[in-house]
């Protein structure tokens, strides 16, 4: 498998753990004092940093330090906005829209150099 299809499959698993470390506690242990709360959501972030490290290491062989950032970003985004409206039930904001043309800006201005 070519390494930047590797890396964006692993950040994307990666992603998924991290957004459920960040957020999944205000849903599932809203009711229990905050440090339980952070220990569980250390927990789930340790399967995180065992995806995303490889990820980048992997990347980092034909990618930039700064588009990995980038690539980072897009699919945080792409994981968080239906984390957030079905996990959470949080209403799909138009803003979501706005910030992924603003990521999309990013990504072209990241990767216009490979372009031509």
């Amino acid at each position: 498998m070519p390494p930047v299809v590797t890396t964006v499959s692993l950040l994307i698993c990666s992603n998924v753990f991290m957004t459920f470390a960040w957020y999944g506690h205000l849903k599932a242990l809203n009711n229990r004092v905050w440090i339980v709360a952070a220990l569980v959501s250390w927990g789930i972030a340790l399967f995180e940093y065992l995806l995303q490290v490889p990820a980048n290491r992997i990347g980092h062989t034909v990618l930039t330090v700064g588009e990995l950032k980038i690539i980072q970003e897009v699919i945080t985004l792409s994981v968080f906005v239906p984390f957030s409206v079905w996990y959470l039930k949080e209403p799909l904001k138009l803003d979501y829209l706005f910030a992924g043309l603003c990521l999309l800006g990013a990504v072209y201005f990241m990767f216009r150099s490979r372009l031509g």
